[in-house]
């Protein structure tokens, strides 16, 4: 990091960006080491880094550990030697905890019904960073959903004309349909398949999935676009309330997120 920039309102800074990078510090040094306890650098998922923990081969090791934790998504404690494991002349050793620092992924549900709430209540709870939508003022309101809407952003406004606000990455994005009305699913839906989404989910039957097939296909969608959608969503444990329906969706999310194999992907 630079000189005279607070460390801590860097990272800040940073993950108000939504980006991705490790913190990376030094917690023990024994011996010679170019750097001792407290010194600190980020390291990007780029390969840049910002400040310093001793330049040389300790850092490059640093560096390249830190490339894969962030992609792996999870902190790690990096042990060295510096002369026996990196060559070094130093002869003592350094110690670095690398903290990876990701941003919360976009939730966008649509519908704040019975079944849409409790999606969006848990999703949040779940680190997702959520945007609930309904065009219905007494649904699409912070104070529709009660003390439970904090952490959510909420909008009553026409779904589909959200559709071209929506900042959307591939790999940082989902969207759940939830309306009260079949005709505005299938709006949204074909509105959304053609965007950078991970996951794309419509609530419904075996029999509404085939049948919005058809329609998206008829309207010029490919298979592979209309094979985005997952419909039925949500894992397979024989949900039936809406609290229970929330929850194998946001566990589908969940596995999407942690890329584990999930019914829609093993069938």
């Amino acid at each position: 990091m630079q000189i005279g920039i607070d460390p801590y309102q860097r990272i800040a800074t940073l993950r108000r960006s939504r980006v991705s990078f490790a913190v990376c510090t030094v917690v023990d040094a024994r011996g010679s080491s170019p750097r001792k306890r407290g010194a600190r650098m980020l390291v990007f998922d780029d390969g840049r880094i910002e400040g310093t923990i001793g330049g040389g081969a300790i850092e490059h090791a640093i560096v390249g550990e830190s490339g894969e934790a962030i992609a792996a998504g999870e902190n790690r404690l990096v042990d060295k030697h510096l002369t026996h494991e990196l060559g070094m002349c130093c002869g003592g050793g350094m110690t670095v905890f690398i903290e990876v620092q990701t941003y919360a992924p976009r939730l966008f549900v649509f519908g704040c019904g019975h079944v849409g709430r409790p999606i969006a209540e848990l999703a949040a709870r779940c680190g997702f960073e959520v945007t609930a939508i309904d065009r219905r003022p007494e649904f699409g309101t912070p104070e529709a959903f009660g003390p439970r809407s904090e952490g959510l952003r909420v909008v009553c406004a026409e779904p589909v004309d959200v559709l071209e606000t929506m900042e959307l990455g591939q790999d940082e994005s989902y969207a759940v349909v939830v309306t009260h009305d079949h005709d505005l699913d299938e709006a949204i839906v074909a509105g959304l398949l053609r965007r950078p989404l991970r996951y794309l989910g419509c609530i419904g039957s075996v029999r509404k999935g085939a049948k919005f097939r058809q329609r998206l296909a008829a309207r010029g969608f490919t298979e592979e676009e209309v094979g985005r959608m997952r419909t039925p969503m949500g894992l397979d444990i024989g949900a039936l309330l809406p609290d229970e329906i929330a929850v194998s969706v946001v566990a589908e999310l969940i596995a999407t997120r942690r890329s584990a194999a999930t019914r829609s992907e093993s069938a």
